[in-house]
């Protein structure tokens, strides 16, 4: 079972709350960080927060849940 990458992530906040969704649908995930200390975070602020990782039979729901997080915000 691979995991891809599903979607960019724009913020912590956003990242809080989608992996509280997914982890009470039992999805299997990851979140990866853009951050990096020795530039100071320069990429979060070019190319959003971060990543999620899903498995491909879960891309679709994902997507959605995300799409709502984001209107709701």
């Amino acid at each position: 079972m691979e995991y891809i990458r599903i979607a960019t992530i724009e913020d912590e906040f956003e990242a809080q709350i989608l992996a509280s969704v997914l982890a009470e649908r039992q999805i299997k995930h990851y979140l990866k960080s853009f951050h990096d200390s020795a530039y100071d975070g320069l990429f979060q602020r070019n190319y959003g927060w971060g990543a999620l990782f899903a498995l491909k039979d879960n891309e679709q729901e994902i997507l959605e849940i995300i799409e709502d997080i984001r209107k709701s915000v």
